[in-house]
């Protein structure tokens, strides 16, 4: 008998985005999800929409937000484009919006746009 389980999709909200620039240009990155706290980062079961992350060996991290930080999670890759479910301790792939236009005040968390240019070297990102 096949496991099977029912799922519900959406986008999430992405009131985040200030523009559809970018959208479509998503890139495919891995998710380290062993990086991630349940309690923390994925309480509904799923990283929400517009979740800021930096990419490290190990793939796709939390952002550490600390401004002396400037390597590995310190570095901001951009952010989770759609909703993505968590399914067991298995790495996932997701869309990582990486340029465009963001609404900080619409993010899922609490975020302060990276003064210093070297945390925000991998994007290419106007906040807004």
């Amino acid at each position: 008998m096949p496991r099977l389980r029912t799922e519900t999709f959406g986008g999430g909200d992405q009131s985040w985005l200030g523009s559809a620039h970018g959208i479509a240009n998503a890139r495919t990155e891995t998710l380290d999800i062993s990086a991630f706290t349940p309690a923390t980062h994925y309480p509904n079961g799923y990283i929400p929409s517009g979740t800021p992350v930096a990419k490290t060996g190990t793939g796709l991290v939390p952002y550490d937000a600390t401004e002396g930080t400037t390597t590995g999670a310190g570095v901001l890759a951009g952010f989770v484009l759609t909703d993505q479910p968590v399914i067991g301790t298995n790495d996932f792939a997701v869309p990582l919006f990486d340029h465009g236009r963001v609404v900080v005040a619409n993010l899922p968390t609490a975020f302060v746009a990276p003064a210093a240019a070297a945390k925000r070297a991998a994007t290419t990102i106007v906040f807004v």
